[in-house]
């Protein structure tokens, strides 16, 4: 039998396909069969065997009754890991898509400026953030001794940042009601994470705007436009879908450091409750799961397509 040879579109296909294998079978071993065990785990107790391996003794859905109305933090923290998420998305899609917008006009240390902004990222990962709290911790222990209130404004500074009170009164006398106050004054206090959470963002936001083709910007400049009009009727528009991309990305990266994933991971390596430890987490992303559809709903409605 005789073998047709494959078109060029064919053999384009097998090309994707080979280079998918490697990342279907990480994803199969490193991703699915894991969410399996967790699902089986929260569905049981887990009980360790002496002679070694463990045994699941399946108890339906305790779990998940026992974190939500029996455990002492467990729907304090789901709230404020909520409500944390849900205020910093929109803070760092706006600083991102601002720093951006910066960094693509044409200036001496363009280069160097993005850099900087970038440098967040690396000194926010894993290793360099745990030689930094080790490093804080081994200077307190060698005698530095505080009074409590001096302590906690330590505290505070340390992981908000910049304090608001001068912006708090600022906004009093303007004239602004108490939500807004404090909601621009939580910015203030969280820019430091805030910072440090928007390197990979602005990259994306950059990348879209250096692909705006500068003729649609020479038209408009030529008809008249203001900076105002050109931002909201033609770069806003452009990059609109990438903000889905953004909020995707900015609500999944949330997953690593927030409160309630430190909790599941103390319930599992502390108690030895991994039952009730993947409930917590099988919780925790069901409802950022629906928030997350929520939210790629309401933004695909109004993002714009140039194709």
């Amino acid at each position: 039998m005789k073998w047709k040879p494959l078109s060029f579109e064919r053999r384009k296909q097998w090309s994707g396909v080979l280079f998918l294998i490697p990342w279907l079978f990480g994803f199969t071993l490193l991703f699915l069969v894991p969410l399996f065990r967790s699902l089986q785990f929260s569905l049981g107790k887990l009980v360790m065997l002496p002679e070694g391996g463990y045994v699941i003794d399946f108890t339906g859905f305790r779990n998940f009754a026992y974190a939500l109305t029996e455990h002492a933090e467990y729907n304090r923290v789901l709230t404020e890991s909520v409500v944390d998420m849900a205020v910093n998305v929109p803070l760092i899609l706006f600083f991102s898509l601002f720093a951006a917008s910066l960094l693509n006009q044409k200036f001496f240390g363009r280069s160097l400026a993005r850099a900087i902004f970038f440098l967040p990222v690396i000194l926010a990962s894993g290793i360099i953030d745990a030689i930094s709290n080790e490093s804080i911790i081994a200077s307190v222990m060698q005698g530095m001794t505080y009074s409590s209130d001096l302590s906690s404004d330590i505290t505070g500074l340390s992981t908000s940042g910049l304090q608001s009170f001068e912006l708090v009164f600022l906004l009093h006398d303007a004239g602004l009601n108490e939500t807004m106050i404090n909601y621009l004054s939580g910015a203030v206090d969280r820019i430091y994470d805030i910072i440090s959470s928007s390197g990979v963002q602005i990259l994306i936001f950059l990348a879209g705007l250096q692909s705006i083709s500068p003729s649609l910007y020479e038209a408009s400049k030529i008809e008249g436009a203001t900076g105002y009009e050109i931002f909201w009727k033609i770069t806003f528009p452009m990059v609109s879908p990438l903000i889905l991309t953004n909020v995707i990305y900015t609500i999944i990266d949330s997953f690593a450091d927030n409160e309630l994933t430190q909790l599941a991971y103390t319930t599992a390596f502390s108690t030895l409750d991994f039952g009730l430890s993947a409930a917590m987490s099988w919780m925790y992303f069901i409802i950022v799961a629906l928030l997350l559809a929520i939210v790629a709903y309401i933004v695909s409605k109004r993002v714009y397509y140039s194709d």
